[in-house]
């Protein structure tokens, strides 16, 4: 009697802990009922498959077959807590995430980076705009509205775990790896985008992941590639990087993702990332956070963590330091076997491995992994994912991100009783842009710059609409970059004719750029039809830019 009475107290002490985050929304009576299913399934589980639900491996569908047996091997054998899925092909996946869930020891969560959607991974579904856009929108509930569209695409596909959202404060243009991935540089503003997305995720029972700890905004390396360094005192992380997830913990956020970082301040040895430092996730984010939810390593296959330890001791070590999921493992036979070893000898506690087993296990039941597997319905599927409904909510979000940087009276907005000329400039697409132009402005010319420069068009008879344009779409990480010829284009030409400046890329396009003779600046932050076709809206006055920028740029 004695020990079931201090079995259910431990386990009661475990609940606890998790409360603050996982317990989110549950009623007394489901806090008992996933407390009775997690410690069930528990304690049927051998120490091998205890081990094995920390550990999440990728999924390709267009690897081949075989990667394809690799992964099924994994599940059938291994036992493996999670899978993240990557690409392409969203109905072969449904089908395979079908068959593994149907043969795993115990359901599985299923993760993905959908940070803007399904379409971070899979073709031909529907793409929500980029955080940095986001981030330009006043109206937070939209941040809400796109995360739980997001969430539901997720369900399905059988999808329960989105690894979102970035909480980075992107202060540092020159980040290669963020940038775009974040809702800007003000701290407050991210926050604010973050726990509307955390919010909208979460309302309809898919994790949310709160990443990448202890903040990936101020790097110029990326974490892909190698070990990025910040260099920063304790009262600056404390201020800024750290900011966003104190407030997401505060708010109840299901999981935090730890970075490939070399952070000095707070571990001490430069060979050891913050995603396998005891002291950053033990301490840090742990004890002196309080954070109780699910601590989730960045991908254990980037070369930020990748190239200084071994596959398996890395899955060992990152255990050690306090993570409770494995992502992306590459090495999960032998890392299972180094954290038994670690339990043997003692270098590890069954105590430390209830608490992350438990904690996955009752995330598990949160998405509603303990009832008896139902296959994801594949008919349909691409229909359901593409819906009007969603197509009309990306629509709104690009239009309430346009901002006017700058106008002035008398020349905005543009009037047709005015003659223009258009330039384009950069190498991006602009036809819809430039067919609406047409439509509204049936004089208007399309020209060249030498057409410009050749004195045969009298600045005094035209005002001149110049647009940047890049392809932004085909990636988050495009350059954001322009040309020489296209920075000297923009500063002698608007001393010549009255210019409204278009730009269809990020603000960052902006830094250094002389728009003190510029009339108008209007940003859209991503090229595509939505833009094209709301700048037009914008220029004619028929509806307002309520977008404000999210990043400071420098003039």
């Amino acid at each position: 009697m004695k020990k079931i009475l201090w079995a259910f107290i431990i386990f009661s002490s475990f609940f606890c802990r998790v409360e603050s985050q996982l317990k989110r929304n549950m009623t007394k009576e489901e806090q008992k009922k996933a407390a009775k299913w997690v410690d069930s399934v528990y304690h049927s589980l051998t120490i091998e498959d205890k081990i094995a639900q920390l550990f999440i491996v990728a999924a390709y569908v267009n690897k081949g077959e075989k990667h394809i047996q690799e992964v099924t091997d994994l599940v059938n054998r291994e036992h493996i807590g999670g899978l993240i899925l990557m690409q392409d092909d969203a109905r072969k996946q449904t089908r395979w995430v079908n068959q593994l869930q149907q043969q795993s020891l115990v359901p599985m969560l299923i993760g993905i980076d959908g940070e803007w959607g399904l379409a971070q991974r899979f073709a031909e579904t529907p793409r929500f705009p980029w955080a940095m856009t986001l981030g330009a929108i006043t109206q937070d509930s939209l941040i809400f509205e796109t995360a739980k569209f997001i969430a539901l695409h997720c369900k399905r596909m059988g999808i329960n775990w989105d690894f979102a959202p970035v909480v980075d404060i992107n202060v540092n243009p020159n980040n290669p790896i963020i940038g775009n991935r974040s809702f800007g540089s003000d701290k407050h503003n991210v926050v604010k985008k973050a726990l509307a997305y955390m919010q909208g995720l979460q309302s309809q029972k898919v994790l949310s992941s709160a990443k990448h700890f202890p903040g990936h905004g101020d790097t110029e390396v990326d974490s892909h590639l190698d070990l990025p360094t910040l260099n920063h005192t304790q009262a600056r992380f404390e201020t800024l990087e750290l900011f966003p997830f104190k407030k997401l913990i505060k708010n109840k956020v299901d999981g935090i993702m730890v970075a490939h970082l070399n952070v000095p301040i707070y571990e001490k040895d430069p060979k050891v990332p913050a995603s396998l430092s005891y002291n950053i996730i033990t301490k840090l984010l742990k004890n002196e956070l309080g954070f109780k939810g699910l601590i989730i390593t960045d991908a254990l296959n980037m070369q930020g963590v990748a190239k200084n330890y071994p596959y398996g001791e890395m899955d060992y070590l990152a255990f050690k330091a306090g993570n409770d999921v494995l992502l992306f493992s590459q090495g999960v036979v032998l890392g299972k076997q180094k954290i038994k070893q670690g339990l043997e000898s003692g270098d590890i506690s069954e105590k430390r491995l209830e608490e992350s087993v438990k904690k996955i296990l009752f995330a598990k039941y949160k998405v509603g992994l303990y009832k008896k597997f139902t296959p994801v319905n594949e008919e349909n599927l691409m229909n359901d994912l593409n819906n009007k409904d969603s197509d009309l909510l990306i629509e709104k979000l690009y239009k309430a991100a346009i901002t006017n940087i700058k106008t002035t009276k008398g020349f905005f907005p543009l009037s047709k009783s005015k003659k223009y000329l258009f330039l384009p400039l950069e190498e991006g697409n602009h036809e819809i842009f430039y067919s609406e132009l047409q439509n509204k402005f049936p004089d208007i010319q399309k020209v060249t710059l030498s057409q410009l420069n050749s004195g045969s068009l009298n600045p005094k008879d035209y005002q001149l609409i110049i647009g940047i344009f890049k392809d932004t779409e085909s990636s988050v990480y495009y350059s954001y970059k322009i040309s020489q010829e296209s920075k000297d284009a923009l500063t002698q030409l608007s001393k010549k004719y009255e210019v409204t400046l278009c730009d269809f890329i990020s603000p960052y396009s902006l830094n250094y750029l002389d728009l003190t003779s510029i009339k108008n600046i209007i940003i859209t932050y991503q090229n595509n039809s939505y833009t094209q076709k709301n700048m037009i809206d914008i220029l004619t006055g028929t509806i307002k830019a309520e977008g404000k920028l999210p990043v400071k740029i420098a003039n």
